[in-house]
């Protein structure tokens, strides 16, 4: 293992009503509460929040709307929200996507510039307004770390960024607020919290048993779970169990002592999905297995642990490669089998674009650590994924 610093500072309140502990987190506050298309209103979790916020006579002011690939113009709302009104703390009542957004807000709102000077690091992130959350969909753990996603639709660009100022104060995850989730975006969940996953597993650190095995006992209770919980979606068993395994797959537990994962296939799904504008969820579970079977070619030795320790394959009497070659065919059999997609055509994708997702992929150098990828590479992953 790797000398390692591990300190999460955000307050996890987690399980059914937890939401009453919203107003002891937040005072006589002015708030901006920003969520998405509006099913917080439908499936009563709005209410929840506003009738907790009153309690403490909280200002509330608010900022609907926000894309499942949130764009900047909508930061750009939020972070002129909080300038002109004198925001204190930021809410964010909804999945990743709606917390990533809130996340840039706050770096947006303590910055004299354009925020989108941060998110390229031309200019260093030094402050942040506070930030809360009410999760609504198990999906990317950022409720409970430091990152974001944002896209740039004027550009075609979507970057990730962190900084330890934007982790969450506290969190609420009650399990009954992702009942209404629907079996697509539950499908694109359970993917995108094994792809956490996954991407932690693949590094090159020696010495790391616990670790890995962290990580495949969490993927194998995804795939035990998640079948049960797409056959009921209103079980608060399943939904308790995906929602708790989401937050740890990415929460920074499993990249304890290792160089950090590969991310590479995170890389590429970020510049197909900035000029397709497709489900993070769909694009990782296009990608990721067509990655593990490239990266098999040269070194087949951990795809051949994941196919032993997670899927349960057997080595008697087969290559290593032939080992490995069955664990990558497994995961997206597994995917396939809950209703993913499977290939890029599937959302109508073909190889014209393909360049120029080639080229989103290296706007920032270095795509890759348990193999770094090159862009003939990516070409090559895409060319399978068609």
């Amino acid at each position: 293992m790797n000398i390692f610093t591990q300190h999460n500072p955000t307050k996890l309140y987690f399980g059914k009503g937890q939401i009453s502990q919203l107003s002891t987190e937040v005072r006589q506050m002015k708030v901006l509460l920003v969520y998405g298309g509006g099913s917080i209103k439908q499936n009563g979790v709005y209410e929840d929040v506003i009738n907790e916020l009153k309690k403490v006579e909280a200002t509330i002011f608010k900022l609907p709307g926000v894309e499942p690939n949130p764009r900047l113009t909508t930061v750009y709302r939020g972070v002129e929200i909080c300038k002109s009104e004198g925001i204190d703390i930021l809410l964010a009542v909804g999945g990743g996507s709606v917390i990533d957004c809130t996340k840039a807000i706050a770096i947006g709102a303590k910055y004299d510039g354009d925020v989108w000077e941060l998110i390229t690091r031309k200019a260093p992130i030094e402050s942040a307004l506070p930030i809360g959350t009410v999760l609504t969909l198990a999906a990317t753990g950022s409720e409970m770390n430091p990152i974001s996603v944002i896209s740039n639709w004027e550009t075609k660009d979507k970057l990730g960024w962190g900084s330890p100022l934007v982790f969450p104060r506290f969190s609420i995850l009650d399990p009954t607020y992702t009942f209404s989730v629907s079996h697509k975006q539950t499908v694109y969940g359970i993917v995108d919290s094994m792809s956490h996953a996954l991407e932690s597993y693949f590094h090159r650190t020696k010495n790391t048993p616990l670790i890995d095995a962290f990580i495949e006992s969490l993927l194998r209770t995804a795939i035990q779970t998640a079948p049960k919980l797409l056959e009921d979606l209103t079980s608060y068993d399943h939904r308790e169990t995906m929602m708790y395994l989401s937050t740890i797959a990415f929460n920074e537990t499993l990249l304890n002592g290792t160089d950090g994962g590969d991310w590479g296939s995170h890389r590429i799904e970020h510049a197909l999905s900035a000029v397709y504008d497709i489900p993070h969820g769909g694009g990782l579970a296009i990608l990721f297995p067509n990655w593990l079977e490239h990266v098999l070619e040269e070194d087949p030795s951990r795809v051949k642990m994941l196919a032993m320790n997670v899927f349960g394959i057997s080595d008697e009497g087969k290559s290593d490669i032939e080992v490995a070659k069955e664990g990558a065919k497994a995961l997206r059999a597994f995917w396939n089998s809950l209703g993913a997609p499977s290939r890029l055509s599937d959302y109508d994708i073909d190889d014209r674009d393909i360049e120029l997702i080639i080229d989103k992929t290296f706007i920032k150098p270095g795509v890759g650590l348990y193999k770094e990828l090159d862009r003939e590479s990516v070409r090559d992953i895409l060319i399978r994924s068609m």
